[in-house]
């Protein structure tokens, strides 16, 4: 009878604790989860940077690469972005490539544009445009 009338006590101070524990568990979880967002973009860079480009021949025979680099992600910011610029003849073999690092800030959700010019290799007929790598501030 003791026993059953110490753990009719002793219930609601248990429960009492147990339920600050689960708002301080929740809280923890949501913090934890802020910088588990934050820490993938940081660690993954090229997820989140999109590169969208056209070329163009100009009258030197030239080839014009022009286009933007855009930051899809939430909370981090990118920093000397290294693109490579593909030549590709007909058949989709890559005939050249060459690198280019993009030295600005692009803040989350925004964008940067950037213009470059080469002579191409004899035979091309396409150029592609993707991102190696990129830093984060």
């Amino acid at each position: 009878m003791r026993t059953a009338l110490l753990m009719l006590v002793l219930l609601p101070i248990f429960s009492a604790c147990n339920e600050k524990s689960k708002e301080k568990n929740e809280t923890v979880r949501y913090e934890k989860s802020k910088e588990t967002i934050e820490e993938v973009e940081k660690k993954h860079p090229l997820r989140f940077i999109q590169v969208e480009a056209e070329d163009k021949k100009n009258l030197i025979g030239q080839r014009v690469v022009k286009g933007k680099i855009i930051n899809r992600a939430t909370l981090a910011t990118y920093k000397d972005i290294v693109i490579r610029i593909s030549f590709k003849a007909a058949t989709g073999t890559v005939l050249e490539a060459d690198q280019e690092t993009i030295n600005e800030l692009v803040q989350p959700g925004d964008s940067v544009e950037f213009k470059s010019k080469f002579y191409p290799p004899k035979g091309t007929k396409q150029v592609s445009v993707s991102v190696i790598s990129a830093s984060v501030e």
